[in-house]
């Protein structure tokens, strides 16, 4: 079976690079990179899920990681209405955190998918899932270099990811929706998106400042819960 989900993913991959060459209008080779960025951007969501699926998590793993994305998905609802102020960044970047790069990823990634199914469906929402999930990712790494982390260079780690964040996001409407693609035209796009930027880097900060360390503290908890379940269950296989 994961053969082949590899064969279609890589099948579909190759029909969006192909459609990317629009040889007949643009004899020169042109590349309609709006196409060939999904596709990267699928390749990618579809390896971190691959690898997920790889590590075999228990159902309460998965279901812990579940509650956390749907929370980071309601979440995001409420501030809607306030420019890029969310707070389901800071919530992905705390589950990456406590639980690792692979489930960061996964709630960042589900977060994304789940609030837009309230918020509006549309092409940004494969790019959605890309950067939450790299938020989260990110933070898994760097709890698994240090868990002892100051509050200040905690507040640091999410409000540089709300700047990340935006570069990605720029980066798909700009490849998307601007014409032509120069150098003029990408600094234009980051220019118009800087002060939105802004404020959900220090809506992150605010929300890790008030909130981070305690619920740190709380889904570590969980995750002892989590990791002696694991040691207990590989000593029941042996």
């Amino acid at each position: 079976m994961k053969w082949i989900k590899i064969s279609f993913l890589f099948n579909l991959m190759a029909l969006l690079i192909y459609l990317g060459f629009d040889i007949k209008a643009n004899p020169d080779w042109d590349l309609n990179w709006s196409l060939l960025t999904l596709a990267v951007a699928l390749l990618g969501l579809h390896g971190f899920f691959l690898r997920f699926e790889d590590r075999k998590p228990s159902s309460k793993e998965i279901a812990l990681l579940a509650i956390l994305s749907a929370l980071a998905a309601l979440v995001r609802l409420p501030f809607a209405a306030i420019p890029s102020v969310q707070p389901t960044t800071f919530l992905v970047i705390i589950s990456g955190f406590v639980f690792g790069p692979g489930a960061g990823f996964m709630v960042g990634a589900l977060a994304a998918l789940i609030s837009d199914f309230f918020l509006g469906m549309g092409p940004w929402v494969p790019w959605q899932m890309v950067a939450w999930g790299l938020a989260g990712a990110a933070a898994g790494f760097l709890g698994r270099w240090q868990k002892n982390f100051s509050r200040f260079l905690l507040v640091l780690f999410a409000a540089a990811w709300g700047y990340l964040y935006g570069v990605i996001m720029n980066t798909w409407h700009w490849l998307t929706f601007v014409y032509p693609l120069t150098w003029q035209t990408f600094a234009a796009t980051y220019a118009v998106a800087f002060w939105f930027d802004t404020f959900h880097s220090i809506g992150n900060g605010i929300f890790m400042w008030f909130m981070g360390r305690d619920l740190i503290k709380v889904l570590e908890r969980f995750n002892k819960r989590l990791l002696v379940k694991r040691v207990i269950d590989a000593n029941g296989d042996c």
